[in-house]
């Protein structure tokens, strides 16, 4: 038997707050490759591109520093 396809009509993210960005580079530290932190957030691999070549979000990855302990 074919299973049918649902939709769940969850709302998918666009974009990244600032304070997200901030997390994108910590989990990024901490190992984390793209498509995982991607699907953490349930966004398109090229938001968290964006705010690691810092195209989005500047700012974000000194704050990250800042909070992790480390220079930028």
């Amino acid at each position: 038997m074919v299973k049918s396809i649902v939709q769940d009509n969850i709302p998918r993210k666009t974009k990244f707050t600032f304070e997200e960005a901030v997390d994108v580079w910590l989990r990024r530290w901490a190992g984390q490759f793209q498509h995982e932190i991607a699907a953490a957030y349930v966004i398109n691999v090229r938001a968290v591109n964006q705010v690691l070549k810092e195209a989005t979000h500047v700012g974000s990855k000194e704050e990250a520093a800042r909070r992790f302990g480390q220079t930028a």
